[in-house]
């Protein structure tokens, strides 16, 4: 069976993956020059390094992502202290700490000043019960959360989990992420990232083991149009001309949610969208306990020291969209200088990376405009960090739609 993948960002190279797997014949086309979308890395002239496009945390408890990462044999790129810990620092009163979670299910943890979040007690954490079983409705700014554990680690959270600010972000995606982290415990919040870049870990072995495998990839070959036809996709056109496509050939559309409401007229998809910043300085700096640090109170929100480079990311960056390039990295300068302790010194050579439409408004009105895998189409399933996947938009929740994608494509396959 050949299956058309159309969208080689991560939703795509995972459901390719599983396809090629299977045994199928895969067909994977992709927009643009390289592969990866927002999860990829390149090589920066000005900084004369290689960088990620963005900066990505993984915690043990993404099933989905880890299992993917082994499938390609590249687990061990990943970097990270192997351990349940998180470093803060706090710009407000220049207070360190880290948050330190037990390995145990139970949360012992609480009952230890020195791994819980300074300011809250035990009793404070009884309130997440509500994050568990939240309404349909319910904005994280809404949760009755005990100011210092509101401020100090559940808006922070939020904001990067949701790439949404708590006044807007549903409760509900957020719990869902706690759920499979924090709720089953430190063994599932072991924190980590690619220790050279997000391609070598994510991508290109992705793209070499589908090729390994007699896939055809086809990069620079946007789809424009799926004319349809009894009620099912009956052709691909792309800018180089009509694929090569087999009446009932099964179509799995990877795409972001724009580009799927472009082709598939008549789909419901998310409409509003949330930016992210990074901002990356070519400088050496001590990784210190983790590699990186949780920022409260500044501009930066996470700063990750790698080898040659110290990456920043601001989430939920719509409120920065008129704010100038040179203002922003000299704010999230100050922010970084203070974290590592390098005092008031002039930023270093840097570059500042937006992404205007990185992922859907995690709010709980756009929730409800996720669409799942399936579609009016009889052969054309969706994939995609935005598709119904009870998670905000993140690697987890692509490569879950991706794998869920695949699934349908089988299941429909073995039953016809």
């Amino acid at each position: 069976m050949r299956v058309h993948v159309i969208g080689a960002g991560l939703a795509g190279l995972a459901a390719s993956l599983a396809l090629a797997d299977a045994g199928c014949r895969v067909a994977l086309y992709e927009a643009g020059p390289a592969a990866g979308g927002r999860c990829r890395s390149y090589f920066d002239r000005k900084l004369g390094a290689r960088i990620d496009n963005g900066n990505h945390l993984l915690l043990s408890g993404n099933r989905a992502a880890h299992a993917y990462l082994r499938r390609l044999g590249t687990a061990a790129t990943l970097a990270g202290p192997g351990a349940p810990v998180f470093p803060f620092f706090d710009r407000h009163d220049g207070a360190r700490w880290r948050l330190r979670p037990g390995r145990s299910r139970l949360p012992w943890w609480v009952f230890a000043p020195s791994r819980r979040v300074p300011g809250t007690r035990p009793g404070d954490y009884l309130a997440l019960r509500h994050l568990l079983r939240p309404r349909a409705d319910t904005l994280v700014a809404d949760l009755p959360l005990a100011p210092a554990l509101a401020r100090r680690l559940i808006a922070p959270l939020a904001i990067a989990a949701l790439n949404t600010l708590p006044e807007a972000g549903s409760a509900a995606l957020l719990g869902a992420v706690i759920a499979e982290t924090l709720g089953r415990g430190g063994a599932a919040c072991i924190p980590a990232f690619p220790r050279e870049g997000l391609s070598e870990s994510f991508i290109d072995p992705a793209l070499a083991a589908l090729a390994a495998g007699g896939a055809e990839i086809f990069l620079a070959r946007r789809v424009t149009a799926l004319p349809v036809q009894n009620g099912a996709v009956a052709a691909i056109e792309t800018i180089a001309g009509p694929a090569v496509f087999a009446p009932g050939d099964p179509v799995v559309l990877a795409v972001p949610p724009w580009i799927a409401g472009d082709l598939l007229p008549g789909l419901t998809v998310p409409d509003a969208f949330e930016a992210i910043v990074n901002l990356h300085f070519r400088i050496e700096a001590e990784p210190g306990p983790a590699g990186f640090w949780g920022v409260i109170g500044g501009l930066a929100e996470w700063v990750f020291v790698k080898p040659g480079i110290v990456s920043v990311t601001i989430s939920a960056a719509n409120r920065f969209a008129e704010t100038a390039p040179e203002t922003l990295a000299a704010a999230v300068w100050a922010d970084v200088a203070a974290v590592l302790g390098l005092g008031a010194t002039p930023p270093p050579a840097w570059r500042l990376v937006r992404e205007r439409r990185a992922t859907f408004l995690a709010s709980p009105d756009q929730n409800r405009r996720r669409p799942g895998p399936a579609t009016a189409l009889a052969n054309l399933v969706l994939a995609g960090d935005w598709t119904a996947t009870g998670l905000p938009a993140t690697i987890e929740g692509a490569i879950r739609s991706g794998n869920l994608a695949a699934d349908k494509v089988l299941r429909h396959a073995a039953r016809h």
